[in-house]
């Protein structure tokens, strides 16, 4: 089966517990060259456009983005709706990490463009789990855009 490497990928989670969790099952299985941490949809917007304490960040877009929708100052859905607005981001994969089980958030997040949806399982196990398999669908499975 074929592999392909995901170079750099962006969390924008604001719980550090689901932040650790999420580094270490990614590092456990490699998944990813590098990943950023934003702490909300700010931020997370600050990081992609390369402005304000990112406005010297050399790499060019993540390779993939795993968001959060329940974020302060600016949530996942707003995130989603600019980046999926902005021809320069728009082909960043975005995968929607949350605790949110509503329809309604499901609905939009698809309606917005997003490339998956995955709802944040709560036990420990059941959380590495899911973030193994995100990633070898990423790196196996998913036919990635050529740079």
């Amino acid at each position: 089966m074929r592999s392909i490497k995901i170079k750099s990928i962006l969390l924008a989670e604001d719980d550090p517990n689901d932040v650790e969790l999420t580094i270490n099952a990614l590092s456990e299985y490699n998944f990813g060259d590098s990943i950023a941490v934003v702490k909300d949809g700010a931020e997370a917007l600050d990081y992609l456009f390369k402005r304000g304490e990112y406005t010297g960040r050399k790499t060019g877009n993540p390779s993939l983005m795993l968001l959060d929708l329940k974020m302060p100052r600016l949530n996942g859905i707003e995130v989603l709706r600019t980046i999926k607005a902005e021809p320069a981001l728009k082909t960043i994969p975005v995968v929607v990490l949350t605790s949110s089980k509503e329809e309604s958030d499901l609905n939009m997040c698809y309606e917005l463009g997003v490339n998956a949806y995955v709802v944040k399982p709560v036990e420990f196990g059941d959380f590495m789990g899911a973030i193994k398999k995100l990633g070898e669908f990423w790196t196996t499975l998913n036919e990635a855009q050529k740079e």
